[in-house]
């Protein structure tokens, strides 16, 4: 998929973005989120979301299969956010990504593509029993395995035109280990082969690591100058404590310790708090978290230099509720966080399907205005 005739939305933006005004915005905000990792106290906590392919697409009004498959309009539907809500940080931004398959692709793992929804994964290891069919398996090339390929050659296209309007991107992503183990064979089978078949598990995750950690890198070397990395894995919240230090927090531990000099974000919105005591020997520096964890307790269990980056209900409140009720729990979360420092604003998760702007733009304006 070429970029080459890739455009701009219109004239008027074209150019206000060229002057420079869009430039010292956006290294504004690169250097806010940079400052709310380090803990630095801000005035106002700000505004952050992960908007990706569940939500951009419809929010934008075209199609899921459009927004994954025609680089115009990729590329229109993310400018777009940027000028309707300028004030939000949005992570890890400018993302290429194909709901949650660019990773299992490259293992085979069947893909089907859909107009109005995120693309399913079909395993490739159907019970626990069969592990010991695929524990050996190498971890894919991103430069040259399934999907991954593709979405570094888009970056490759888009890396000059988003740095000519002053976004350069400054962060990639990838599906965790354990996310990626439970695309292969299932959340179900691969919790009870870590149960059954612990030798067999960790092969699995040693190549799945593997491929989280190269995948970050090809994305980085594409790109340049990258300064920050996230990484999504809810599966660590099915783990007991036990099982997540022996399955989980070694891998985790190498993927975020190998990139030294970036900002590291963690997302995990799963309910259980197993991982959160850890999150500052992981080297974590923002965490995304979910919002039927308390935020002061997670504040009290992550220690206080991690950047916590939450925790509003995605659905109930941000998608299905009314602007009054987001004002209201966006004043309910920002007089529990009190003189928290390393705090931005945002929902438990990521933005669900179907999310009004209205309701984001309300979170802005309720944090702005104070009431």
């Amino acid at each position: 998929m070429e970029l080459v005739n890739l455009h701009y939305s219109t004239i008027g933006i074209c150019q206000e973005e060229r002057n420079g005004r869009n430039l010292k915005m956006r290294k504004e905000q690169w250097d806010l989120l940079k400052k709310c990792a380090r803990m630095g106290k801000t005035d106002i906590p700000p505004v952050g979301m992960i908007v990706d392919s569940p939500w951009i697409p419809g929010y934008c009004g075209i199609s899921t299969l459009d927004y994954l498959t025609i680089p115009e309009k990729w590329w229109d539907a993310n400018l777009k956010i940027r000028r309707d809500f300028p004030e939000v940080l949005f992570v890890p931004d400018f993302w290429v990504e194909y709901g949650m398959a660019a990773e299992a692709s490259g293992f085979g793992c069947k893909i089907k593509f859909y107009e109005h929804k995120t693309p399913e994964i079909s395993h490739i290891i159907d019970s626990a029993d069969d592990l010991d069919t695929i524990a050996d398996i190498k971890a894919p090339d991103p430069r040259t395995d399934g999907l991954m390929p593709i979405i570094l050659n888009i970056y490759k296209n888009v890396k000059p035109k988003a740095e000519d309007i002053g976004e350069p991107v400054r962060m990639v992503a990838a599906r965790g280990p354990l996310t990626i183990a439970a695309h292969i064979m299932g959340v179900t089978e691969f919790l009870v082969a870590v149960k059954t078949d612990p030798d067999n598990a960790h092969k699995l995750l040693k190549t799945t690591a593997a491929l989280t950690k190269s995948w970050l890198e090809a994305q980085a070397d594409t790109l340049k100058n990258i300064e920050g990395i996230m990484v999504l894995d809810d599966i660590v919240g099915f783990l007991s404590r036990e099982d997540y230090l022996e399955f989980a927090h070694p891998y985790l531990k190498d993927i975020f310790g190998s990139f030294p000099s970036c900002v590291r974000f963690y997302h995990n919105d799963n309910d259980n708090p197993v991982c959160y005591s850890y999150l500052e020997e992981l080297k974590v520096d923002i965490f995304n978290f979910s919002y039927l964890q308390d935020i002061v307790k997670v504040r009290e269990l992550a220690g206080d230099k991690v950047c916590l980056f939450g925790n509003l209900p995605p659905v109930e409140v941000l998608t299905q509720g009314t602007p009054e009720l987001v004002r209201g729990e966006t004043l309910k979360l920002i007089e529990k966080c009190g003189n928290m420092n390393g705090v931005i604003l945002s929902a438990g998760g990521g933005a669900s399907p179907g999310m009004p702007g209205i309701n984001l733009k309300t979170i802005v304006d309720t944090v702005k205005n104070g009431k």
